[in-house]
């Protein structure tokens, strides 16, 4: 009876799991060995303030649920003491995060992730990293849709400063 239980609670974290590596637009895996506890607690945190769920898991679980969830490409990295970070909104902010925070703390190593349902390297993960946030690339955009009409407005009033001093 007490058998029972346990598979059926097993199998509903395997669901559960699944269903987030099916929600998320961005996964990414972590080592997290030789971190101390404020070093986790920062990190936690972190991901917290961006709305990012990080979850120390166990390999046997997530295999199964990456099965589940047509994703078991990401069993490769699926080795040593692992966590997960599960980002629902944001493409790059999970894998940014976690790349400054490797940077700043040797121990944490990203092995991998899946991005919006396909299955990265770690190295993949780290070039995602580098690009600008959703508002930076925006921004960016808006800033090169204004220069056209910022430079036909400087041209016209050139003209007209040219045109002034003619006739004075």
């Amino acid at each position: 009876m007490a058998n029972a239980k346990v598979i059926q609670s097993k199998q509903e974290a395997v669901d559960v799991i699944a269903g987030k590596l099916r929600e998320s637009v961005t996964t990414v895996v972590v080592d997290y060995r030789g971190l101390n506890v404020a070093q986790v607690t920062e990190l936690r945190k972190q991901l917290r303030e961006a709305g990012i769920e990080f979850q120390v898991l166990k390999n046997s679980l997530v295999r199964r649920a990456t099965a589940a969830a047509e994703l078991s490409d990401l069993d490769a990295v699926l080795t040593g003491p692992t966590a997960i970070a599960f980002g629902t909104e944001d493409v790059v902010t999970p894998a940014k995060i976690l790349n400054d925070f490797a940077k700043a703390n040797d121990a944490l190593e990203l092995k991998g992730g899946v991005v919006e349902g396909r299955v990265v390297s770690a190295d993949e993960l780290k070039a995602l990293a580098s690009l600008p946030s959703r508002e930076g690339l925006l921004s960016m955009l808006l800033s090169v849709l204004q220069a056209p009409m910022r430079n036909f407005a400087l041209a016209v009033k050139a003209v007209a400063e040219k045109d002034e001093q003619q006739s004075a």
